[in-house]
C-alpha cells in the first residue's frame, strides 16, 4: 500500500442537482483528478504511459460509499493512493473530505487493467511498478504469478 497524495478541489454549480448537493456520478469525476494527481506527484502523467509506453488504465471496476453530502462552493479534499497492485491490475483507494470541516464525506475504490492500445491486456511496464507496487505486492505478485504458471503446466500435460 502506498502514501495519500492528494489535492483539492471546489464543487461548481453544475456539479449539483436542485437541492445543491454534488450529483453521485460526480465523485468518480473526482476520484479521476485524485488519480491524475497521484501520478504527476510521482513524475509520470496518463499520456506519458500512453504515447511512450503503450500502457492505458482501464477501468473495470468502481464503487463509491456516500456517507455525508458534499454541496456547492464545498472545497474538497480528495485523498487517493494506490492499494493493491498487481502486475495487469490496479487499485486505487479515494477518500472525499470536506477541507474546511474535516468530515469524511465519501470513500471508493477503482479497479484498473493495464492494456496496451488494442485494449489487450499487458504487464505495466517496470518503470511504473516500481512506483506502484509496496514490497507485499510484489511478494503476492511473484506467489502468483508462480501459481499460475504451475496451474498451466499442470493443465497442459498430454493425456496419457
Amino acid at each position: 500500500m502506498s502514501e495519500f497524495s492528494e489535492t483539492t478541489v471546489r464543487v461548481r454549480y453544475k456539479e449539483t442537482d436542485q437541492m445543491g448537493v454534488v450529483y453521485y456520478g460526480n465523485y468518480f469525476t473526482y476520484f479521476e483528478i485524485g488519480r491524475v494527481e497521484y501520478l504527476r506527484g510521482r513524475g509520470m502523467t496518463y499520456k506519458e504511459m500512453e504515447l511512450q509506453d503503450d500502457s492505458y488504465i482501464v477501468v473495470a471496476e468502481s464503487r463509491c460509499r456516500h456517507l455525508r453530502p458534499a454541496r456547492y462552493d464545498d472545497i474538497l479534499r480528495i485523498r487517493t493512493r494506490v492499494s493493491r497492485a498487481r502486475r495487469r491490475t490496479l487499485e486505487f483507494a479515494y477518500e472525499i473530505v470536506n477541507d474546511t470541516t474535516g468530515e469524511l464525506l465519501a470513500t471508493g475504490a477503482t479497479v484498473h487493467v493495464v492494456c496496451n492500445k488494442a485494449g489487450r491486456p499487458r504487464a505495466l511496464p517496470d518503470k511504473y511498478w516500481k512506483l506502484f507496487a509496496s514490497p507485499t505486492d510484489a511478494d503476492e505478485d511473484a506467489g502468483e504469478a508462480a501459481h499460475s504458471k504451475e496451474h498451466s503446466r499442470r493443465h497442459s500435460r498430454k493425456p496419457s
